[in-house]
């Protein structure tokens, strides 16, 4: 199982969902921007605060 340290758990973010590094970005919103075909440098750049390799584990924790 991949270890995935950069998707956390809080209660007190987005009601408990699984968010990247605590912020208020959820792994699942990450995972449907792909899915709506939108590339990682267009993430990236709406989202300057998150990195490459926070997508590549929302992708992998959402599958």
């Amino acid at each position: 199982m991949e270890n995935f340290d950069r998707i956390t758990f809080d209660a007190k973010v987005m009601g408990g969902k699984p968010c990247i590094r605590v912020m208020r970005v959820t792994a699942a919103m990450v995972a449907g921007l792909i899915a709506k075909g939108y590339s990682h440098e267009q993430i990236l750049e709406a989202y300057p605060y998150i990195e490459e390799e926070d997508i590549g584990q929302c992708l992998g924790f959402a599958a």
